[in-house]
């Protein structure tokens, strides 16, 4: 039994060091925080937007490398006369050592009524959903 176990851990091993001789990395980043706001700063927490506002999501990440990338999506999930789910924009970002990022969506025509979300990436791997609506 002791010999089955001590060539399971030396496998272990083998196979973790190899993982990071190849490049692989344990990183501890997340996203910490993430909410909508109609203000740039942040200042106004909402998930209720007026047809002519800018939409802002605020993201706010820890521990993430500087090549650490996050991404915004933004859909219009329920909008009368669009397609269910329609993304309207995407953006990406580089962490390059900051902790708070802004994405912005606009639309010079206004917005029209109906629900809305934005999906926040972290390596393009989905972190979370944000809900919102346009009254």
């Amino acid at each position: 039994m002791n010999k089955t176990r001590l060539q399971i851990f030396i496998a272990v091993v083998v196979i973790m060091v190899t993982a990071l001789a190849c490049g692989g990395s344990v990183s501890t980043a997340k996203i910490s925080n993430a909410y909508l706001s109609n203000d740039s700063d942040g200042n106004n927490e909402t998930t209720s937007f007026a047809p002519d506002e800018t939409f802002y999501a605020i993201v706010e990440v820890k521990n993430a490398p500087d090549d650490t990338e996050l991404r915004a999506v933004w859909i219009a999930a329920d909008v009368e006369d669009v397609e269910p789910d329609y993304v309207i924009d995407e953006a990406s970002i580089t962490t390059k050592g900051m902790d708070i990022f802004t994405f912005d969506l606009s639309n010079s025509s206004g917005w029209p009524q109906g629900k809305y979300k934005v999906d926040i990436y972290m390596n393009d791997k989905l972190d979370r959903t944000l809900e919102f609506e346009v009254d």
